[in-house]
């Protein structure tokens, strides 16, 4: 009678996901984004989730939960509940939060379902328009000589722009003060204003500024020129050879997730990333989706895995940490 009671409530608790997972999705879908809204990974999501509206048949919105360099944002998805229907949108920042932070509220591989890589960004080294040098050549000796009065914006601790601009300063032996933000969209305002230097930024998030002349550009971070800034060298041609921070991005959702409901959402996923109008907006924007064959649970564990282990030694060396 026991074994035969305990089967009836399995086989009962089962019933709900199944049915879930069948009418998948019925409502509403969440897309945390844990930067400030306006941000680059911000505007990618935004795209993401019109893409995604269209294929769902279901409205897909953006919730900004900015703030300790992602991680509350992360750890809002790690604690939600696993009906597919909030989901996380993060970038590189995922695989460098294991050491910068001591302790973190999630576990960052076991706390997750993978859905598949999204797209991947380069960045560029901005400065402010009235920045005295005009290149990258320029500009090296001129923060040397001026490291105590300059000022570097990121978006805080182990976002993107933190790690980019952590590996310019090592790269050209320069330390100079850095103001961490809730996002790269009130830095980048700031760096509008004056009020900050320089900044390392995503194409997604500095194109249009780039292009309307509102700040210096200095390089591009990938290995090649892109085709929306084609007159825009890489920092590696103009002497910082390897030097190349492309940031690529995931999309996840709460450990437990139904597995109907992850094939639907990695289906879904498949198509953004295939589809026309998705590429052309990204394009725009300097930034390109990921190859079908790396949108897939797979691809984005295997990449994270191998990121945590190439940024750790990174990280440690600059002695770089938070609470």
């Amino acid at each position: 009678m026991f074994n035969r009671t305990w089967v009836l409530a399995c086989a009962l608790a089962v019933v709900p996901a199944l049915v879930g997972a069948q009418d998948f999705p019925n409502k509403q879908i969440v897309i945390v984004v844990p930067f400030a809204a306006g941000g680059p990974t911000d505007t990618l999501a935004r795209n993401l989730g019109a893409t995604l509206t269209g294929i769902l048949k279901q409205q897909v919105i953006i919730d900004n939960a900015g703030g300790a360099g992602g991680t509350i944002g992360i750890n809002k998805v790690a604690k939600a509940r696993n009906d597919g229907y909030t989901l996380l949108l993060m970038h590189i920042g995922m695989s460098t939060s294991p050491a910068l932070y001591r302790k973190l509220p999630y576990d960052t591989l076991n706390d997750f379902e993978y859905i598949g890589q999204v797209a991947d960004v380069p960045m560029t080294m901005l400065g402010k328009k009235a920045l005295p040098p005009n290149n990258l050549k320029e500009l090296i000796p001129y923060l040397k000589a001026n490291k105590e009065k300059l000022t570097y914006a990121n978006a805080g601790l182990g976002a993107a722009s933190h790690l980019c601009g952590l590996l310019f300063m090592s790269q050209n032996e320069i330390d100079i003060t850095t103001v961490p933000y809730k996002g790269t969209a009130p830095a980048m305002t700031d760096l509008l204003g004056g009020q900050v230097d320089l900044m390392c930024d995503q194409t997604t998030n500095t194109t249009q500024q780039i292009k309307a002349g509102t700040v210096k550009v200095y390089g591009v971070t990938s290995a090649q020129r892109i085709p929306s800034l084609k007159d825009v060298p890489t920092l590696a041609e103009q002497g910082m050879k390897g030097f190349e921070v492309v940031v690529w991005h995931g999309f996840y959702a709460p450990k437990g997730t139904p597995k109907p409901i992850l094939d639907k959402l990695v289906a879904a996923l498949q198509t953004v990333v295939q589809d026309a109008g998705f590429k052309s907006r990204l394009a725009e924007l300097g930034a390109e989706p990921v190859p079908v064959a790396k949108a897939n649970p797979e691809s984005l564990r295997n990449h994270l895995q191998a990121e945590i282990k190439k940024w750790d030694p990174i990280i440690k060396k600059a002695g770089q940490y938070a609470d």
